[in-house]
């Protein structure tokens, strides 16, 4: 597979027709709207047209959510799609160099184009699956334009709403006299005669000046993989300069120091933390950074960050920041660190960060996070008549504390249906596998790896180029 066909996927087209979800359980994330124990949703083409009880829309395809929950569209915001052949390939994994051992320090540096466009495409698939309709590709393996090119592609031929940052690979040989031009050639190629695109372009810059100022000259936000004591010394200054701004994503955020989130507050930057990802490799403390975030006036997003310890659905992120949370909260208060410690992460908050601050992390929040009239028709259907959710005794929390991928009936993409009775549509399984396979034989062979799925350990650590 030097090359690649796209040929995996074919989606359906936009209905033209309007479209009314009849009698569902609606947890519309908007506060004008608020929920609804049996109402309906009106889509005409992409759009939300009307939320609320009894419409009657003469000639309407209608959908019969009866015992179904209508959400929004689940937005991942931090996710490295191009290491989709990569899952769980090493679960034991405790420290972030475990995880580049994995990644960036072996098989990264011999993917090819194709391997690029597989790893995304099953990423965006396999998040289709699980609810998120809406991802930040954080691309850090961009070796040559035409793995910039695979990437993007695959994002597109999945149907999913999706910010591709294309980052600059780790480790191994590159092609560095793409870089950053590389940005301006894809905004060009892929996204100047599209902007309404579900599909939009973004960049991954560390604490880089100068590579800051050549996203915004092209007017692209910034995502930073941001780790709060290595550089929060580094934040007065670049606040000062007036380098920080509303055009800045940072993930991760870990244990930051109060002075620290008050500039990311002043200067308007977006946050995502990743409860998983922070615990699972130890980073810092292991404790995800939603309490300080909300403490300093910041409402972050929820992120998977990679699939290579761990699941893709955005439900069991949720769980783990309900858990992690209560037990650290419980900790400080009965150890008297702190009377104000936060115990409880409201299922509906946990929703919220799932949503609507997703999208605001996304920048997309005009577009999704919400069913709101005017906004983009990004939902999900979650059958609450399944033997693992009836009956649905609370409907945030069916959705947070029990739903899985299994449960969602439903998901809608700028008013497409990309999911339906419970399964992808237009997705060529066999050719969708033999893809995949192929790939990772390749990766293997060419990293000199061995398959083994019953190791307890990746391989010892390599040293990055």
């Amino acid at each position: 597979m030097a090359g690649y066909i796209r040929n995996i996927v074919n989606n359906q087209n936009v209905t033209s027709q309007a479209t009314l979800i009849r009698g569902a359980t609606i947890l519309s994330m908007d506060e004008n709207i608020g929920n609804i124990e049996r109402g309906d949703i009106l889509i005409n083409g992409s759009t939300i047209t009307a939320v609320s009880q009894n419409l009657d829309v003469p000639g309407a395809q209608v959908i019969n959510a009866t015992n179904m929950i209508a959400m929004p569209g689940i937005v991942d915001s931090h996710r490295h799609a191009w290491e989709g052949q990569l899952r769980r390939i090493n679960p034991n994994a405790t420290c972030l160099d475990d995880y580049s051992n994995a990644t960036h320090f072996s098989f990264a540096k011999y993917y090819r184009p194709a391997d690029i466009y597989i790893g995304n495409l099953l990423t965006a698939l396999g998040a289709i699956d699980a609810g998120i309709t809406t991802m930040i590709d954080n691309s850090h393996n961009s070796r040559t334009a035409a793995h910039s090119d695979a990437a993007v592609e695959a994002l597109l031929d999945s149907g999913i709403r999706a910010i591709h940052a294309s980052g600059a690979p780790v480790a191994g040989e590159w092609d560095r006299a793409h870089w950053p031009g590389n940005w301006q050639r894809l905004q060009e190629k892929y996204f100047r005669d599209n902007p309404e695109g579900l599909v939009t372009l973004g960049v991954m810059a560390q604490l880089e000046p100068e590579l800051w100022a050549e996203a915004r000259r092209l007017g692209l936000p910034i995502v930073t993989e941001f780790f709060g004591v290595e550089m929060a010394s580094e934040l007065e200054s670049l606040h000062q300069q007036g380098l920080l701004g509303p055009d800045n994503i940072f993930n991760h955020c870990t244990s930051l120091p109060d002075e620290g989130w008050e500039i990311l507050r002043e200067a308007g930057v977006r946050v995502n933390v990743c409860p998983r990802s922070d615990s699972h490799y130890g980073i810092e403390s292991g404790m995800f950074a939603i309490e300080a975030a909300q403490r300093h006036g910041i409402n972050p997003g929820l992120s998977v960050d990679n699939e290579t310890s761990y699941s893709t659905d955005m439900f069991m992120e949720m769980r783990v920041a309900f858990y992690l949370q209560r037990v650290m909260g419980m900790h400080k208060e009965h150890c008297g660190d702190s009377a104000h410690s936060l115990t409880t992460l409201p299922a509906a908050q946990l929703l919220k960060s799932a949503t609507v601050d997703g999208a605001v992390c996304a920048g997309l929040q005009d577009k999704t996070g919400s069913l709101t009239p005017g906004k983009q028709a990004d939902l999900v259907l979650i059958n609450a008549s399944d033997l693992n959710l009836y009956p649905s005794g609370n409907a945030f929390g069916t959705v947070v504390h029990a739903a899985e991928r299994s449960n969602i009936d439903t998901v809608m993409i700028g008013g497409r249906i990309v999911k339906q009775n419970g399964k992808v549509l237009g997705v060529d399984s066999e050719r969708l596998r033999a893809a995949i396979d192929e790939s990772r034989e390749h990766l293997f062979a060419a990293s000199g790896n061995q398959p083994d799925i019953f190791a307890d350990a990746f391989l010892s650590l390599e040293q990055a180029d």
